[in-house]
């Protein structure tokens, strides 16, 4: 394929959910856009081979799906009309955390609660529409391509997998490496003499089982999705979603090794165990829809190639490639799409993409403020391995204290299911009004917890003044204390 070029060539490897991204933005600044992958891309609706998460849950955060719509504009309402159900992530989830139910409201927050090839197929379709893009199906990738002095990036070698090709060269003037988690970038830069991608690894011994059902009652009452949350009294948790094609689909984690079974009955029994009793009693009127799929994710993975002191030009990394989130979260397809809006401020001037700049921004603005909630959290279980600094276990103290005045208060959940959403930033939850109203929620439902467990008046005995009886009429302690 060398020497057939006639305009400017981006070439994606990777044909995921981050790839399609890249590519999207990618469309607008080369006249052609080339993806390259192992599987079979086109026409394609159910799992695919060399997409094991596929078969599980892949949540899409608020801020993800901003950022899909600002890519393909249309694209929610097309998911929406080929059945894929909706609601609010704050108003229509029941979310469980520390075993409690927080308080629900209407947060603009929209879910979309599609299967991971429902909503590949939407965006793989929208992204084969661009008329400067194609796909390299069943092609394997064998490594770059290079300038003499292995100062940039020209192309790629590939072979294709059906048998009998030769190895080819694709020239490219930007590669944009989104094949996940298992890249081989770092690989290939050590082989070409730079240094080492630094990485931060975190041993979190997650391990989940996803199973679909038919619903024979309906448990929800309204809501999109029951999820109770895992935590470090109990590090079980579920969430149990309506998706498309009128099923219902379940992934029930562990962490720490402590991982779901596979057979029915002791998945049942797995749902037992966990904080609340909605999902097992919702499966009491379920009949299973195929037999229940494992998945194991042993560490979360940072590659940080901000701090590389040299990079060759011609080449970006995006998606899993780069950093791998604890997938409980629901991170890793949002920050994807921010990752693609990221590469396309860096294409705004015509001039390839300066990959240090890039790098930059993708950390500072993208990955850290995620990675740092999460970190958070995966710190709470005392079997996670990881340093607990000051501002780690203030960040801790405060979002327990967020989560039980969620509990009381829904304007606390909403704003707290922004920021976990991703729409807005960490800081958000530090302004002093938000504190205040936190604050004000714990004090006051500790107290009424407190009065509700003072022991009554003997019977027979005078109440005498400051009890609970010596209040005025209609104005029983719960309701002062729900005043607040």
């Amino acid at each position: 394929m060398s020497g057939d070029k006639t305009g400017t060539r981006a070439v994606v490897l990777g044909g995921s959910i981050a790839g399609l991204f890249a590519a999207r933005v990618l469309a607008d600044a080369y006249d052609e856009v080339l993806i390259v992958d192992r599987d079979v891309l086109t026409g394609v609706e159910g799992p695919r081979k060399h997409c094991p998460q596929g078969r599980h849950i892949n949540g899409l955060l608020a801020r993800g799906q901003l950022a899909m719509e600002e890519l393909y504009p249309g694209i929610t309402q097309e998911i929406f009309d080929d059945g894929v159900p909706t609601g609010d992530l704050a108003g229509h989830v029941r979310w469980y955390f520390n075993g409690k139910r927080l308080k629900q409201q209407v947060a603009g927050l929209t879910c979309v609660a599609a299967s991971r090839p429902m909503l590949e197929k939407h965006i793989r379709r929208r992204t084969a529409a661009l008329p400067n893009v194609s796909f390299r199906e069943q092609h394997d990738i064998l490594g770059l391509v290079t300038t003499a002095d292995r100062g940039r990036v020209t192309g790629v070698r590939v072979q294709s997998l059906t048998g009998g090709a030769s190895e080819e060269t694709v020239e490219a003037d930007l590669v944009v490496d989104a094949t996940g988690r298992g890249s081989r970038t770092p690989v290939w830069l050590e082989e070409l003499g730079y240094p080492r991608v630094p990485e931060e690894r975190k041993k979190i011994g997650l391990g989940y089982v996803t199973q679909h059902y038919k619903l024979l009652a309906d448990p929800y009452d309204g809501d999109l999705s029951i999820n109770p949350v895992a935590f470090p009294e109990v590090p079980r948790g579920a969430i149990f979603t309506k998706t498309d094609g009128g099923r219902v689909e379940l992934t029930t984690y562990g962490l720490l090794g402590d991982h779901p079974p596979t057979d029915q009955e002791g998945l049942y029994a797995w749902v037992k165990s966990l904080a609340v009793p909605d999902i097992h009693d919702a499966l009491q009127n379920a009949v299973p829809l195929d037999e229940p799929v494992a998945f194991r994710f042993p560490t979360t993975l940072r590659r940080r190639y901000e701090d590389m002191d040299r990079f060759p030009q011609g080449l970006l990394v995006t998606g899993d490639a780069v950093t791998t989130f604890n997938p409980v979260y629901a991170q890793g397809m949002t920050v994807a799409a921010l990752g693609a809006l990221t590469i396309r401020d860096h294409l705004h001037t015509g001039a390839a993409p300066v990959p240090a700049q890039y790098f930059r921004d993708l950390a500072r603005d993208v990955i850290d403020p995620a990675w740092e909630m999460t970190n958070t959290v995966d710190l709470t279980f005392p079997g996670v391995q990881g340093e607990r600094t000051p501002q780690v276990r203030a960040a801790q103290v405060f979002l327990k204290l967020v989560q039980k005045a969620a509990t009381r208060d829904g304007k606390v959940t909403a704003a707290y299911m922004r920021g976990a959403g991703l729409v807005d930033k960490p800081d958000a939850m530090k302004r002093p009004a938000f504190v205040a109203r936190v604050l004000w929620n714990v004090v006051c439902g500790a107290v009424g917890e407190r009065l509700r467990s003072r022991p009554g008046p003997r019977p027979g005995a005078r109440p005498g003044p400051g009890t609970a009886s010596a209040a005025p009429a209609g104005s029983r302690s719960e309701d002062l204390v729900s005043a607040g």
